[in-house]
């Protein structure tokens, strides 16, 4: 893997990160609570969602 590839992964993986951080905080209440998520946890699942 090229280091150009690496970036432009790196910065692919952080702009899906960003997102689905923003919509898991932004989700209703009503929602989350039938899914089991809770807004507050936003950040450590989208980790988990795009990093693994």
């Amino acid at each position: 893997m090229t280091v150009l590839n690496l970036v432009r992964d790196t910065l692919h993986k952080r702009a899906a990160y960003a997102k689905t951080k923003h919509e898991l905080e932004m989700m209703p209440l009503e929602t989350a609570q039938d899914l089991g998520l809770f807004r507050e946890d936003a950040a450590k699942n989208a980790t988990k969602a795009i990093y693994g």
